[in-house]
């Protein structure tokens, strides 16, 4: 004689807990540290954009380059986005162009987003880095 079908069955709720709770929590895990780094990365393309905004509208070459690294900072900031390190790079060679040249600045921000606080093994922290460009006014003087 065979055993009832609920009798055959028993258990196996447990083994697909075992196995579904861990796959389940590894996907839950993965979503957060993607949409964390997606805002990370937003935070630094617009902290790049006003940083190359910034020095394509100042005089000099060394006013550029404060003010860029300035409104990358204040950005990121503003934001509250809390970087371990960051870089501000800036090109500022257009502004040797003879006026009349379309020439333009190039800003390039890195920041090392911590994820540690998320307390998901493994997910350390990031290297996050955007660059844009902004046109300089090409009748000014430079």
């Amino acid at each position: 004689m065979r055993a009832p079908r609920a009798d055959r069955e028993r258990g196996s709720a447990a083994v697909e807990a075992v196995i579904g709770i861990p796959a389940f929590g590894l996907f839950v895990a993965l979503i957060i540290i993607g949409g964390r780094v997606a805002v990370a990365h937003q935070g630094v393309e617009v902290a790049a954009a006003d940083a190359a905004r910034a020095a394509s509208i100042s005089r000099t070459q060394s006013q550029a380059l404060d003010a860029a690294t300035r409104a990358a900072t204040t950005s990121l900031r503003g934001q509250g986005l809390d970087c371990q390190s960051t870089a501000v790079s800036v090109d500022v060679t257009g502004f040797a162009a003879p006026p009349g040249t379309p020439a333009s600045v190039r800003a390039t921000v890195t920041c090392v987003v911590s994820l540690s606080d998320l307390a998901i093994p493994g997910s350390g922290s990031r290297t996050i880095s955007a660059a844009v460009s902004s046109p300089l006014d090409t009748y000014r003087e430079r």
